[in-house]
């Protein structure tokens, strides 16, 4: 098994909490991780009818079955079980004792929020990063890292990416979201999906993606929403202080693995992302959910952002780090240009609280430039977000 960056704080935080709450997208590894790190603790799925019957007919004599603590995998199916563990928890102190999984954190956290505030730690679990898959010397080209995307099936089976991502997208995206948002014609959802792929790193234009699909404004925004809390999208806040300039104000839209936008594209191998007109923006999906997931992984909140203001000035990723922010510029060419460097300057003398800039690059080398440090895409684990 592949080790998780995140393993040793959710055995921290299980000292310190009575339940973990681990959330994040369908085959992130979560039950994996948990059977890793809890070997010796009972594990039940309520995936299997008769458990899920059993836990929701029964919640008292289900919790009564495991004293010694639990591990509980999709627990989103039987929401009415966290009242019951809320009251096991308060009636026999103890630390670590439940361990939940979910995949649906639009249905699970407000759940939790209601019933187990204060009594839970909250992990949100993404697809592997680059440095739990390669190491530093056996890292392929980047469009095979590309086109391969994150998911750990693909990498503990080693599964035709294509595939895997196929079965992916009509099992558990298409599967599960068709009962929570009542997709009455899967074929116009799969345009979406399609359409929300080709647009990638671009603003967020709900109009034309709904008159693309023929669907109205309001559903775009809801399966969007649905999408960024299933961990599949991310939507890029735009970055505004009070800087007396007209900014654009909505969000740019990111997809969480680089594989999965990969096969959405029509793109079946490595070769054709070579030359592929969006490998920029893929290239730029896979920095931004690498370095949320390194936020993710510390069990700290998303920080990031993006600057454009309606004269073309922008800086790809705004780091805000509370007394100061981080600039990041993405480039997937192999070669950094002196006009890579036009929008972190420009910001710089618009905000006074700029912190280091950093140009992210499709080479190898990392260097420092005229007070930038450029760094290669195997080395965004080392930006401090």
């Amino acid at each position: 098994m592949i080790k998780r960056a995140i393993s040793g704080k959710v055995l921290q935080l299980a000292d310190q909490y009575p339940v973990i709450t681990i959330t994040g997208p369908r085959q992130s590894g979560k039950t994996t991780l948990c059977r890793a790190l809890f070997k010796h603790r009972e594990y039940i799925s309520l995936e299997d009818i008769d458990n899920r019957e059993y836990a929701r007919n029964d919640p008292r004599g289900f919790l009564k079955q495991f004293p010694n603590g639990v591990v509980i995998d999709e627990v989103q199916r039987v929401p009415g079980l966290l009242s019951y563990i809320q009251t096991a928890v308060d009636g026999k102190k103890g630390n670590g004792r439940f361990i939940l999984t979910g995949s649906h954190q639009f249905d699970l956290l407000s759940s939790v929020t209601q019933s187990l505030a204060g009594r839970t730690a909250l992990i949100n679990l993404l697809p592997f990063t680059i440095d739990e898959i390669y190491a530093p010397k056996k890292t392929p080209d980047i469009d095979t890292v590309l086109y391969t995307g994150f998911y750990p099936r693909i990498h503990d089976q080693k599964l035709n990416p294509t595939e895997a991502l196929s079965f992916y997208v009509n099992t558990y995206i298409e599967g599960d979201l068709r009962n929570i948002i009542n997709i009455k014609d899967l074929s116009v959802f799969d345009r979406f999906l399609k359409l929300c792929a080709g647009r990638c790193g671009q603003i967020l234009n709900l109009s034309s993606i709904g008159n693309d699909c023929g669907i109205n404004h309001a559903t775009v925004k809801n399966w969007v929403s649905i999408l960024e809390a299933s961990g599949i999208l991310k939507l890029l806040r735009p970055y505004y202080k009070n800087f007396n300039k007209r900014l654009i104000k909505s969000p740019k839209l990111y997809f969480l693995d680089s594989g999965l936008v990969c096969y959405l594209l029509g793109i079946n191998d490595p070769d054709h992302l070579m030359n592929h007109p969006l490998r920029g923006a893929i290239f730029e999906s896979l920095v931004v959910s690498e370095l949320i997931k390194k936020r993710y992984n510390a069990v700290k909140t998303d920080n990031l952002y993006y600057f454009r203001d309606n004269t073309g000035n922008e800086v790809d990723i705004i780091m805000d780090r509370g007394s100061e922010t981080g600039q990041i510029e993405i480039k997937s060419g192999m070669t950094v240009a002196s006009d890579f460097l036009k929008g972190l300057n420009f910001f710089k003398t618009l905000n006074k609280n700029a912190g280091p800039s950093y140009i992210v690059y499709g080479g190898n080398k990392s260097y420092e430039r005229e007070g930038v440090t450029i760094t290669s895409w195997r080395n965004v684990v080392n930006i401090d977000v």
